[in-house]
């Protein structure tokens, strides 16, 4: 869920194509059309791969793909490969990061697509985001970030919460990247590493020497761990009509 702080807070649109429900946030339509033509053709070049391909989709290992591929598709392979998962784990924050690269090169400063939890942004004012940990006792956690016009990634797991596989039991299993696709799957595998309350501080060990990992975060029930380099973690009331689902 994403929460402007400010007295401007833009456009926010719920969109869905398929599988992909996202949610959309710009300061006018013209960044939203963008981005949804981006889902669109992303999409359209992943289906198409795969309609080649159908192991890509279902393997839950590491998978090489020819060079050859769509950029999405290489770009979830390899993401998916530095962390030891399959591809389809990086899909969501991949989808999200090329439609806000395309908001930013139409001229975007406020951009963000929340792909169910999996959030890529830039943006020219102060932003809190919450983190939705389902039934979990801790609630109204967020994040604050900074202005940034370098794209970032906040992207979210769960084993409690929402249709995504995931081994482990974590309520929400958060990881901080300026690669979208890497935090995506990162946080999968963050999420698989958590088995109960008492090894929140061990599952960060998945991620902790990964290149390119800011930081990460994880809930489980009543506690919760942060490691890295974080934005600044803050309480929040959260707007349940603002998460993302479908």
């Amino acid at each position: 869920m994403t929460v402007k702080k400010g007295n401007n807070p833009g456009l926010r649109v719920h969109y869905r194509v398929k599988e992909t429900i996202v949610t959309i946030g710009a300061d006018c339509n013209e960044y939203i059309e963008v981005a949804k033509k981006a889902i669109q053709k992303q999409r359209g070049l992943l289906e198409g791969y795969i309609n080649k391909d159908p192991f890509f989709k279902v393997t839950l290992e590491p998978y090489e793909v020819p060079a050859y591929a769509p950029g999405i598709v290489r770009r979830m392979a390899e993401a998916a490969r530095v962390v030891g998962i399959g591809p389809m784990g990086a899909v969501a924050g991949t989808i999200a990061a090329y439609a806000v690269e395309a908001m930013l090169n139409a001229g975007a400063g406020y951009a963000f697509v929340d792909n169910g939890g999996d959030i890529a942004l830039v943006t020219d004012r102060p932003l809190v985001l919450g983190i939705y940990a389902g039934e979990a006792s801790i609630k109204d956690l967020a994040l604050e970030v900074q202005p940034t016009d370098r794209i970032l990634g906040i992207c979210t797991s769960s084993g409690t919460v929402g249709p995504s596989i995931s081994f482990g039991s974590a309520d929400a299993a958060l990881v901080v990247s300026w690669n979208v696709s890497l935090a995506d799957a990162a946080a999968t595998a963050l999420g698989n590493a958590v088995v109960d309350e008492e090894n929140l501080e061990e599952a960060f060990d998945v991620v902790k020497d990964i290149d390119g990992i800011q930081g990460a975060l994880v809930v489980k029930g009543d506690r919760f761990a942060v490691w890295g380099k974080m934005p600044r973690v803050a309480r929040a009331k959260m707007n349940p009509d603002f998460i993302t689902r479908g």
